[in-house]
């Protein structure tokens, strides 16, 4: 596990500003043999920038889409055109801490393996390696159940879904049960993906100590989507339940998660509506759909009284977050 057996891949589009730190930070690992940019129709300087952070190996390469296809095509674009035998994904406005793979990739009793992510507002975000402790390894793994109770967001709460992990994976775990990116979905890929590993088998490891460090921006396209996204991720759901093989611990927590994203989906449907008819006809379609009414209300219930308490506690424009790391994890003894 020594030698460069990693491919990372990075789907990127108007990327910029981020590009460069992030093929940087993968092509300084010694581990890596690919770093493949798939440029999906950037309408910036994406591409020159990801070759200006080449470094000369041989080991970069970009892939450039005419037509924007989103982040599953061009992962599994990347996949089929790359051969190592580990496959690592990087965002392409995030980046790896120096060293990430060399403490990662120990073992072999894992399908895939992923470590905490350390959260960096943008605003403090900076060229310079953040500090970040070295936490106990702790490795534990994850099953279906508890990987999808990990991926139903709370109202109110800093995002911490763990599917926002990037696990390095086995190409061979993948072709052999022929799993590759869902291309229909441009929300939830990730999810949706390493769920449906877990049902063919995968041993996912976690382990707490941090490789991977996540730009938190107020623009950044996975807080963005389409209202039609959220309804392919519950169906994504439905056709997990309706496979046969979700082990019965998981199939109620999987309900309660298809339940949660068709709650979300229903509240942005009405809003969509009523902000292209009016409250009336939106009011009316509503009522021809029963089924929707608890989520609508409930939704439209919350966000109102959301918008209350930020108003009532309304002060100056807040400071930068600090850093703050997806898993719980408790520092080691210091060396």
């Amino acid at each position: 596990m020594e030698s460069p057996t990693v491919c990372v891949i990075i789907a990127a589009r108007n990327a910029e500003a981020t590009i460069g730190r992030a093929v940087g930070s993968a092509l300084r690992e010694a581990r890596v043999s690919e770093v493949v940019v798939v440029d999906d129709e950037s309408s910036d300087a994406t591409c020159e920038r990801s070759l200006a952070a080449d470094d000369g190996s041989g080991r970069l390469a970009i892939v450039r889409l005419d037509r924007n296809q989103g982040p599953a095509h061009a992962r599994n674009r990347a996949i089929a055109g790359t051969k190592a035998p580990l496959i690592a994904i990087l965002d392409a406005d995030d980046f790896y801490l120096r060293g990430r793979f060399d403490t990662l990739l120990d073992g072999e009793d894992w399908d895939f393996v992923a470590d905490n992510i350390v959260f960096i507002d943008e605003r403090i975000a900076s060229h310079a390696e953040p500090a970040v402790p070295r936490f106990e390894a702790a490795p534990r793994f994850l099953d279906m159940a508890g990987f999808v109770e990990g991926n139903i967001s709370r109202r109110g709460a800093s995002r911490g879904e763990i599917g926002f992990l990037k696990p390095v994976m086995r190409r061979a775990f993948l072709d052999r049960h022929g799993l590759r990116y869902d291309e229909g979905l441009r929300l939830g890929e990730d999810y949706d993906l390493y769920a449906r590993a877990l049902l063919k088998g995968a041993r996912y490891k976690i382990v707490h100590g941090c490789g991977y460090g996540a730009v938190v921006r107020a623009n950044s396209l996975s807080g963005r989507h389409r209202t039609q996204d959220l309804k392919r991720l519950y169906e994504a759901d439905r056709a997990m339940l309706a496979s046969g093989e979700v082990p019965p611990q998981a199939k109620a927590v999987l309900r309660r998660h298809e339940s949660h994203v068709r709650a979300r989906y229903e509240l942005r449907h009405f809003l969509d509506r009523k902000a292209e008819a009016g409250f009336i006809r939106a009011g009316f379609g509503a009522l021809m759909r029963p089924a929707a009414l608890p989520a609508i209300a409930c939704g439209i219930g919350a966000d109102k009284l959301e918008a209350f308490r930020n108003k009532r506690g309304a002060k100056a424009e807040p400071g930068p977050m600090p850093p703050r790391y997806l898993l719980a994890a408790r520092v080691g003894a210091q060396k």
